[in-house]
C-alpha cells in the first residue's frame, strides 16, 4: 500500500487539484487589490457627504466610514498574505487600544487575521516537501494532511503523524513569500496614511519599518528552527509554559511536536475570568522569563502565537521574530523602570540622558517626563494589576493627541535601536493581556525576572 492510499484509507482529508484554493497572488494582482483600498476610502467618503447633506451627522457618518474603511483594510490584508497579512497580524495586538465603536464592527476580522489563509493547493504543498526534504518525504510519514490545520502571514502548518508514531506539525513556507513580502510592505508604507482614517493617531510607519528590517530573519526557517530549539530546551519540563521540540528542519520547512490546545483567541472572546487572569499570567510569564532563560524575546505576541493546554500549561508557538538578548534584559531598562515607578523624576531623567533617551540639547523637564511616562507604567505600581481595553484606549488617547502635551513631549524623547523591538513587543504583549481582561501579578514578574528593577539606586554599572 502506497503512502498516499494509505492517507486517505485511514481518512485523512486531502484537497483536490480543482478545488478552489489560493496561493500568494501574484504580484499584479496583488497591487490592484492593494490600490483599491484609497479607492474605496475615497468613495465611501463621498457617499458620507451625501449623508451629511441629507441631515445626518457627522459623527454618526464618520463612525460608519471608520467601521467600513476597517472592514475591507483587513479583509484586504488577509487574502492577500505576505507582508499584507504580517501587517494585519502584527495590528491585531493593539486591537485593545482602538477606540470601540470602532474596534467593535472588525474585532472578528482581526480575530480571523491571525491563524487564517487561503491555503496551498496539495500539488504545491507537495512540491515544496520535495523541494525542502527530497522525493522520499513521504516515507518520513505515517500519515500526513493536505489541508492545513493554520495558515497564516508566510507559511501554513500541517498536521501529521511523523515515522515514530509522534503527532506533529509541519510548516511550510509559501512559493514566492519573500518577494512579495517585500514588495507589499513597500506599497503599504506609501499607504500608511490609510490607517488614520481607521483610528485617528494611529501610525504604522514605525512597524513597517521594522517589520521590513525583519523580513529576511524571518524567511530563513533555520533560524526560526534554531530559536525554538533554544526556547524548548530552556522550558523543558516547566510545569507552567511548554513548547513544542524541533523534530527536522529545512530552510523552508520545519517539523516539530504537534501541540493540541485551547486557542487564546477563543479565550478572549468566551472565557472565564479565571481561564483569563491564567492566561494573561503566563503570557507575561513568557514575556519577563524567556530572556533569562533562553537568551530571546518571543518577539510576535499575537493571540495565534499562544493556547492553553489541557494540563494548564500556556504553550507557545511560531518562533520566527524573536529578539535575540543573551546577556537578558538591559540592566538599564529595569533600573530606568524602577526609578519610574518610585516617582524619582531626577533620577529618570538623568539616565534617560545617560541612555540617550533624551538627546543632547533636547529641553525637557524631569516632571514633564514623568507626567508622560507615570501611567503606562500603572501595572508595574502595585502586586496585581487588571488590564483592560478601557486603560489601553486611555493610553493610547493620551499618547495620540496632537494637542496634548504629553504628544508634546513623546517627539522629543528618542528610543535607541537597541530597545526598540523590546518597546514594541512589550506594548503587543500588554495589547494581548487587555484583550483578556487578565489580572496579572506583573510586578512581581518583573521584580523577579527583570534585571535592574529590584535595585533602587538607578546607577547603571560601566560595562
Amino acid at each position: 500500500m502506497t503512502f498516499r492510499t494509505a492517507a486517505r484509507t485511514a481518512g485523512w482529508q486531502r484537497i483536490g487539484q480543482n478545488d478552489r484554493v489560493a496561493d500568494i497572488p501574484q504580484r499584479r494582482a496583488r497591487k490592484a487589490k492593494l490600490a483599491s483600498l484609497p479607492l474605496g476610502v475615497a468613495g465611501r467618503a463621498t457617499v458620507g457627504l451625501g449623508k451629511r447633506i441629507t441631515g445626518r451627522s457627522s459623527e454618526e457618518v464618520t463612525r460608519e466610514l471608520q467601521a467600513r474603511t476597517a472592514q475591507q483594510l483587513f479583509t484586504v490584508l488577509g487574502e492577500l498574505k505576505g507582508g499584507a497579512m504580517k501587517l494585519g497580524q502584527a495590528l491585531s495586538v493593539f486591537e485593545a487600544a482602538l477606540p470601540e465603536d470602532s474596534a467593535a464592527p472588525y474585532r472578528e476580522a482581526l480575530t480571523k487575521l491571525q491563524e487564517a489563509a487561503p491555503p496551498m493547493p496539495p500539488t504545491t504543498v507537495h512540491k515544496v516537501l520535495d523541494e525542502q526534504f527530497g522525493k522520499r518525504w513521504p516515507d518520513r510519514f505515517l500519515k500526513f494532511d493536505d489541508v492545513p490545520a493554520a495558515a497564516a502571514s508566510i507559511g501554513q502548518v500541517h498536521k501529521a503523524i511523523w515515522s515514530d508514531g509522534r503527532p506533529v506539525a509541519v510548516k511550510l513556507q509559501y512559493p514566492g513569500a519573500g518577494p512579495a513580502l517585500m514588495a507589499d510592505l513597500t506599497q503599504l508604507s506609501r499607504l500608511a496614511w490609510l490607517f488614520g482614517r481607521v483610528s485617528p493617531g494611529l501610525d504604522v510607519k514605525p512597524l513597517l519599518a521594522e517589520l521590513k528590517e525583519r523580513v529576511l530573519e524571518e524567511l530563513d526557517y533555520t533560524l526560526e528552527a534554531d530559536a525554538q530549539r533554544a526556547f524548548a530546551a530552556a522550558y523543558a519540563d516547566d510545569p507552567q509554559i511548554a513548547v513544542p521540540r524541533v523534530v527536522a528542519s529545512a530552510p523552508k520547512a520545519i517539523v516539530s511536536e504537534w501541540m493540541d490546545g485551547r486557542q487564546m483567541s477563543s479565550i478572549i472572546t468566551s472565557g472565564t475570568q479565571d481561564e483569563r487572569d491564567t492566561a494573561g499570567s503566563l503570557m507575561a510569564l513568557l514575556h519577563y522569563s524567556a530572556p533569562a532563560r533562553a537568551g530571546l524575546l518571543h518577539a510576535d505576541p499575537h493571540p495565534g502565537n499562544f493556547r492553553m493546554l489541557p494540563d494548564g500549561r500556556l504553550g507557545v508557538v511560531d518562533f520566527g521574530a524573536v529578539a535575540r538578548l543573551p546577556e537578558g534584559y538591559p540592566v538599564a531598562l529595569g533600573r530606568l523602570t524602577r526609578l519610574s515607578v518610585d516617582g524619582d523624576a531626577d533620577g529618570v531623567l538623568n539616565l534617560m540622558r545617560d541612555l540617550q533617551f533624551v538627546r543632547p540639547g533636547i529641553k525637557v523637564t524631569a516632571r514633564e517626563v514623568m507626567d508622560y511616562l507615570g501611567p503606562i507604567l500603572d501595572p508595574l505600581r502595585e502586586p496585581t494589576f487588571t488590564f483592560s481595553r478601557k486603560w489601553m484606549r486611555s493610553q493610547a488617547a493620551r499618547l495620540s493627541d496632537p494637542r496634548s502635551e504629553e504628544v508634546r513631549v513623546g517627539r522629543q524623547l528618542n528610543l535607541p535601536p537597541s530597545h526598540l523591538l523590546i518597546h514594541r513587543v512589550t506594548m503587543g504583549s500588554i495589547g494581548v493581556l487587555c484583550q483578556l481582561g487578565a489580572t496579572a501579578p506583573y510586578r512581581s514578574l518583573a521584580e523577579r525576572w527583570q534585571p535592574g528593577f529590584a535595585d533602587k539606586s538607578g546607577v547603571v554599572a560601566d560595562d
